[in-house]
């Protein structure tokens, strides 16, 4: 429990913290509305429906305000960068940006559920009372007119319809029934759109129905416009409900009944969700400008494996180790932009990008760039960022251990391009002493295009006398008959058959307990820093290895699980 609690502690805090608020919000308008005296007569009509659409509504300002905080890339890349009070730890939190945004939406759906169904036992309610279904004094209080000396508690004023139209005619003809209708709608739309196998199939139909939220925010806003939960008013003499309620006849005639007076609360939603709005706007006016800046193309090269690299050059571009880009290609779609991970180090002129053939808009862009006559420049291309990763704080670590799959090892050529050149230019700010390196790949061919990269860091380590510094092991998920022979006929070379290098290539999945034992035994006092961009499925094993091997008292191994979110 305590290895568990040195990787998620905060974050159990802090969702710990975010969960008390929405607890307390609800039951406390629930309680405002279920026992206040301003809403007695409004119990009347709707009874504790009143209160189960009120206290989520609460609960839904809330996290409407927090839900556009976690894609505000640039806020978020600068509270990581620029502010030194930023810690590890915090640090940390805002590596898990996403998982947070799925976690106020899904609170935002619960929400909505509750206060849909709530509102639509209200409406049969209202229009019930307005028929005369129910007791004398619902009635009356229906029966309230909206004139100089009145005013109305049942919104519903029309009946010349057909009684069952009447619902109908509320919800589409107020402006609360029908932004709700419209608010839910998209909602539906932007989370069933959301889900993992549309959002990996068919990311064109998520990348579009996401943007509904606009549609959502314009619908918020305007929502309790309709003031249509309304709460009784003092007026003089004061209408004592507890002495009137059995006297709906004599409202108006006896001095203790004055007609009672009825208004709907102010709009408050709208001051909830305009600051995280503002933002969000500054947020894409800022990645429009950068879209307009002029980027270069400086060298166009199809790996194996169907990977495109991109080595583009852009004025004022600065990078960090890790750190991602978004791109976008006005030839293939003027809208979508897709995060890729930089391959370049931050000492390089340039910055680099490998696209793997994963979907239609990836393959279209290989597609136009195989095409591309020769010395003719690439597609207009628009890049925004770079934006922060777990991977920025590698350097952090005494010790660092780097895990990739597939596509996934793209952080870690910026990490092991940027130690190269710390060694060549013998930078005394590199703090760190040992670094682990595991890749795993489904096929041969996909190991070619980085492992140029490895052998010269492998002969940089050699010449230096530092060859322990880096611990690289390969692991080869998938092979054929035809490949376990030749690498049966060639197991006596010096170099690996596959790479080339030195280290032999692995077949098969790492045994974990053995690697992170071993690591902990090669560094008996160290903090480890273990880093992550893979496969959802990966990340829970290595999170589980890292609370099962971290010695939680002074002096001992401890890793902390890092992991890449896009």
């Amino acid at each position: 429990m305590g290895n568990c609690f040195i990787n998620h502690g905060f974050t159990f805090f802090m969702l710990g913290v975010w969960m008390a608020i929405n607890i307390f919000l609800f039951v406390w308008f629930y309680f405002f509305y279920d026992l206040g005296d301003q809403f007695f007569y409004t119990r009347h009509l709707l009874g504790s429906a009143l209160a189960w659409a009120r206290a989520p509504a609460a609960v839904l300002n809330f996290n409407c305000l927090l839900i556009l905080l976690p894609v505000c890339r640039n806020l978020l890349s600068l509270i990581r960068g620029s502010f030194v009070c930023c810690s590890r730890t915090m640090r940390k939190q805002l590596d898990k940006n996403l998982s947070f945004h799925k976690l106020v939406a899904y609170m935002i759906a619960l929400m909505t559920a509750v206060h849909v169904i709530a509102h639509l036992l209200n409406v049969e309610w209202y229009n019930n009372s307005r028929l005369g279904v129910y007791d004398k004094l619902s009635t009356a209080l229906s029966n309230l007119e909206d004139t100089d000396n009145t005013t109305y508690l049942n919104p519903i004023r029309k009946i010349d319809v057909h009684p069952q139209q009447i619902p109908t005619f509320l919800v589409f003809t107020t402006i609360a029934g029908l932004t709700g209708v419209i608010i839910t709608l998209a909602l539906i739309l932007i989370i069933t759109s959301s889900m993992e196998v549309i959002r990996r199939s068919y990311f064109e139909v998520f990348w579009y129905t996401h943007h509904l939220f606009i549609i959502f925010f314009a619908g918020l806003v305007f929502h309790g416009a309709g003031r249509i939960v309304r709460s009784q008013q003092t007026t003089d003499p004061p209408h004592n409900f507890t002495f009137c309620k059995d006297r709906s006849d004599d409202w108006g005639r006896i001095p203790q009944c004055p007609v009672p007076q009825f208004a709907g609360g102010f709009p408050q939603t709208w001051m909830w969700v305009i600051g995280p709005m503002i933002l969000y706007i500054c947020e894409r006016l800022l990645r429009f400008i950068r879209y307009l800046q002029t980027v270069r193309y400086r060298k166009i090269v199809m790996r194996p494996s169907k990977v495109l690299e991109l080595q583009l050059e852009k004025n004022g571009f600065k990078m960090e180790v890790g750190q991602y880009v978004f791109l976008n290609c006005p030839a293939i779609s003027q809208l979508e932009w897709h995060p890729f991970t930089m391959t370049s180090a931050p000492e390089e002129d340039f910055f680099s990008v490998h696209i793997r053939s994963a979907g239609d808009w990836t393959n279209k862009l290989i597609e136009i760039m195989q095409h591309l006559p020769e010395g003719t420049p690439g597609p207009k291309m628009g890049v925004d960022g770079p934006f922060g990763t777990a991977s920025e704080d590698v350097f952090d670590y005494e010790v660092s251990m780097l895990v990739g799959a597939g596509i996934g090892v793209t952080p870690f050529a910026s990490i092991l391009k940027s130690i190269w050149y710390k060694f060549k230019d013998s930078d005394p700010k590199l703090r760190t002493k040992k670094i682990y390196f595991y890749w795993l790949c489904r096929e041969t061919h996909a190991f070619e295009w980085f492992a140029d990269l490895l052998q010269v860091l492998e002969k940089e380590m050699e010449e230096r006398g530092m060859g322990d510094f880096l611990t690289y092991k390969l692991y080869l998920t998938g092979w054929d008959q035809s490949h376990a022979t030749h690498v049966m006929v060639n197991f006596d070379k010096d170099t690996d058959v596959v790479t080339g290098l030195k280290q032999k290539t692995n077949y098969g999945r790492p045994n974990w307990d053995k690697e992170f034992t071993q690591i902990r035994n090669e560094n008996p006092t160290s903090v480890v820093g273990t880093f992550l961009c893979g496969p959802v499925i990966l990340g829970k094993v290595l999170a589980e290895k890292c609370n099962k091997y971290s010695l939680n008292f002074p002096g001992k191994t401890i890793f902390y699980f890092n992991k890449e979110n896009f």
